[in-house]
């Protein structure tokens, strides 16, 4: 059945062309016009000031209007921008008028990091879909920031999209001015002798807070192409079929603390080089090709510390460059079918041996994209990479023997998506597909853990009308995943879905299945724009069989969910506050055996100063309900009525020094208690030092953690003993950031962060029966010399192993970045990996953050060079 559907759905989305009309063709009545002169001399030579002879041939816009602080006035200071063109590119020239020069905030900052500086940014609508546009922008300091606006949602931004452009700014005595030079390969535009162009222009003054446009998108709308007004006068240019290479060198080193006595995989270090590049080559107007050879997949940054005491898996967002740009148009509403980490991910199968070489990733053997926007409203996005097979290498101390363990197959990674804009409101409707393929071998162990294939996908779409005032949002998807009987009796096992729980008489185990199936769906209405009330609704249902985890990212399968929120807000400034939002939300969540494991009712408040502060103000409270998923796979088991509040306190982001203070309280009937500073710093001693701090400090009481499952129960609880205890847990950790920006392009970044955490398990006892919500506590626990644990229940006696733990760990990054010529960037990292686990479980302090500089660890030395070579 859910096939059928999918199918329908699909097939709704690829009529939708005979549905659409071109936002292009619709009436213009009203919009300002910007006009662009072609230069017929000398083109500018950027240095920043506007003294070349072509800016004197272009007319002057002038005509911007405050949105912040008073919507609708006139500026206090005035602006005044040009534009003139050549075969090759688009000049943009501005001249930002100061009633006191000496009061331009201009610290020094790299590259898209500008909210903090006077700017100037313009946002084009190349297409003239009314929906996505390029926003291209520079500093009083000289700082370029570039992003992508996917959507018709000026908040709505895409930071992954870098192109190769420049920017100069100069001061005198009347202010500050900049020269933008965009070139025409660096855009994708529909073919055509003239061009008509969405345009909107914004200047940010950080020291008065005033925020001025072209076209200001009204305070209580959600909107932000489809108000453009419109750049004319750009005749004779031609979309480039650009063709770029980007060869790239690298060279590291891992030097290893502690290697281990008579490890012979491990003398104390490991040295790698290595050579590859990407190809970036357009394939007609609209569509860029991405292909890479060797490619280096390596991320800057480190993924933060936690120590993850749940059944659910953690996923950490994606640093890495080549996935990330154009991730926009890989993304669909819905479902997550694709999460890029699944690409070169640490391999599943396991190896043992006294001394074990295993990799902590798996090889990428190459990656290609396919991406961008056709005539009509029609965008697409495809990619497709395949990672090697992986193998560990195991050494036996007593025999000495050396073993190599197959632990990954080759894998083949597939990920396409096309959607589609339609209708005067710019409507959307897209299709998801993603496929995995395995080469596993029968008799293999990993055939026994992995899917052989899965695929997964499905439509979504966003109906909007009056202008996107409302809309009618939904998705319909389906999922297959086949392979040995094995893996898919751990797929039906796993968190997400637990088909063994005794008690569900909806979903059944079945060990000898070889496929399984599900299908998700959701429907939802909003009420996006309006003077103050807004709302929105959804429901939404997981089938128990749907799994992507093979390709994207699932936490969770059999689940019927409902959310409801209205909304207060008033944006014009009153006596007090600039402008203030309350909302109330309900949230309900059910198995498909028609069982509530979750409700909760929710409020926030948010309030704006004057002075631009913020105070955020939430409370939640959670009802009683049944889980499903607290027994890790046993019967159900009540939860109690719990309450949070939480109190967030921050002045304004473009403030020089930033501040922030976070309290979260919350309390349970059964004994649950959580509190939680957080606290934020950021200061900028000079206009090229800034420095921030991020303290977090996290105390918890949880009654209810799950320990272990074990045999002999009684009948209540279907023949298993389910045991839980309490536990005391406590995090501290702080996040220290230290930049040093040379140039706008040069810079020296550090970052560091210690962590420490502990837990402590005391008070055990188990499920007396299902749906219980108490527990049954033990009366006798002994702790044995080496840690174990002893129960004594009556007759019986069974021993768990030790729990309590300690854990510090730091980890740092120190990153050189010079962007030596335009697209070519140089980088030089030193990380730090320090980590140590003990059995204490002790409150952790300020003290065990200083602790973790000396616990042992590996140190990792990276230099890569890159350098852009446009050919075409």
């Amino acid at each position: 059945m859910i096939f059928r559907l999918a199918t329908m759905a699909c097939a709704l989305v690829l009529a939708a062309p005979a549905l659409a009309q071109t936002p292009a063709d619709s009436a213009r009545a009203g919009r300002k016009e910007a006009r662009a002169v072609r230069v017929t001399g000398a083109s500018p030579v950027l240095d920043g000031r506007l003294d070349d002879a072509a800016w004197a041939l272009a007319p002057v816009l002038s005509d911007f209007v405050q949105k912040q602080p008073k919507e609708g006035a006139e500026p206090t200071e005035r602006t005044e921008v040009r534009f003139v063109y050549d075969a090759e590119a688009l000049y943009v020239g501005a001249r930002m008028h100061k009633n006191d020069p000496r009061s331009i905030q201009a610290p020094v900052s790299r590259r898209d990091d500008g909210n903090q500086a006077e700017h100037l940014w313009i946002s084009l609508d190349t297409y003239l879909d009314r929906r996505t546009a390029y926003s291209f922008g520079v500093t009083a300091a000289g700082t370029r920031i570039d992003w992508y606006h996917p959507t018709d949602d000026e908040n709505d931004t895409d930071a992954s999209f870098d192109p190769v452009w420049t920017a100069r700014v100069a001061r005198d005595s009347l202010g500050w001015t900049a020269e933008m030079r965009i070139p025409f390969s660096q855009l994708r535009f529909t073919a055509g002798s003239v061009q008509r162009w969405g345009l909107n222009l914004d200047r940010w003054n950080p020291a008065t807070k005033e925020d001025v446009f072209w076209v200001p998108i009204p305070s209580q709308e959600r909107a932000w192409a489809s108000r453009f007004g419109d750049l004319v006068g750009i005749e004779g240019v031609r979309p480039s079929r650009r063709v770029e290479l980007m060869p790239y060198v690298a060279a590291g080193g891992t030097f290893h603390a502690a290697p281990g006595a008579g490890n012979p995989f491990d003398d104390g270090s490991s040295l790698e080089a290595r050579v590859g590049g990407d190809l970036k080559m357009g394939l007609g107007p609209a569509l860029t090709l991405e292909a890479t050879v060797n490619p280096d997949f390596g991320q800057v940054e480190a993924d933060p510390a936690e120590v993850n005491l749940s059944a659910f898996e953690t996923f950490f967002a994606e640093r890495r460059p080549f996935f990330i740009e154009g991730r926009q148009l890989l993304a669909g509403r819905g479902p997550e079918y694709f999460y890029s980490r699944r690409i070169g991910a640490a391999p599943s199968g396991d190896a043992a041996g006294d001394f074990v070489d295993f990799p902590g990733t798996s090889t990428i053997l190459g990656a290609g994209k396919l991406t961008g926007r056709l005539r009509g409203g029609t965008s697409m996005g495809v990619l497709a990479a395949v990672t090697g097979r992986e193998h560990a290498r195991t050494f036996t101390t007593g025999s000495g023997e050396f073993q190599r363990v197959a632990i990954a197959p080759t894998t083949a990674f597939g990920v396409a998506r096309v959607q589609r804009q339609f209708g005067k409101a710019q409507s959307t409707a897209g299709v998801s597909f993603t496929g995995v393929g395995r080469a596993l071998d029968s008799e293999s162990s990993l055939a026994e853990l992995l899917h052989r294939q899965a695929f997964a996908g499905g439509a979504d779409w966003n109906l909007r009308f009056k202008g996107g005032e409302y809309s009618l949002n939904g998705y319909l998807g389906f999922s297959y995943v086949a392979g040995d009987s094995a893996a898919l009796l751990g797929t039906q096992l796993s968190s997400a879905r637990y088909f063994a729980r005794p008690d569900a008489d909806h979903v059944r185990l079945d060990p000898l299945r070889t496929a399984l199936a599900g299908w998700t769906g959701s429907l939802g209405v909003a009420r996006n724009s309006g003077r103050h009330w807004l709302f929105n609704a959804s429901l939404s249902a997981t089938s128990p069989g749907f799994e992507v985890n093979d390709a994207g990212a699932q936490g969770t399968a059999d689940d019927v969910f409902g959310f409801a929120r209205v909304r207060y807000r008033e944006t014009q400034p009153g006596p007090y506050l600039r402008s203030y939002s309350m909302s109330l939300s309900t949230e309900n969540l059910w198995n498909f055996g028609a069982v509530r494991n979750f409700s909760a009712l929710r409020t926030d408040t948010r309030l704006t100063f004057k002075n631009y502060w913020e105070t955020l103000l939430t409370g939640w409270v959670d009802l009683r309900s049944q889980s499903d998923d607290l027994t890790r796979g046993g019967p159900l088991m009540g939860t109690g009525q719990a309450w949070v509040t939480i109190v967030d306190v921050f002045n304004n982001s473009a403030s020089s020094t930033r501040l922030r203070g976070r309290i979260y309280y919350g309390e349970s009937e059964l004994g649950e208690r959580t509190y939680r500073l957080l606290s934020s710093y950021s200061m900028r001693p000079s206009p090229r030092w800034r420095f921030s701090m991020t303290p977090n400090y996290l105390r918890s009481t949880n009654p209810r953690q799950y320990v272990t499952t074990r045999p002999g129960g009684g009948d209540a609880t279907f023949g298993r003993r389910y045991v839980f205890s309490t536990i005391d847990r406590s995090t501290f950790t702080t996040q220290l950031r230290l930049t040093y920006s040379f140039t706008p392009d040069l810079s020296l970044e550090g970052y560091a962060e210690p962590f420490a955490a502990s837990g402590r398990y005391h008070d055990f006892g188990e499920l007396p029966a299902a749906r219980s919500r108490e527990l049954r506590r033990y009366g006798t626990v002994d702790t044995l010399e080496d840690g174990t644990l002893r129960v004594t229940e009556g007759t019986s006696a069974f021993t768990i192993a030790p729990r309590d733990f300690n854990v510090r760990s730091f980890r740092s990054n120190a990153v050189l970045r010079w962007e030596w010529r335009p697209g070519s960037t140089l980088f030089a990292v030193w990380q730090q990996d320090r980590f140590a686990r003990e059995r204490e479980g002790s409150i952790v302090g300020p003290g065990d953050l200083l602790e973790t500089l000396n616990t042992a660890g590996d140190n990792i030395l990276a230099l890569k060079v890159t350098y852009w070579l446009p050919l075409r």
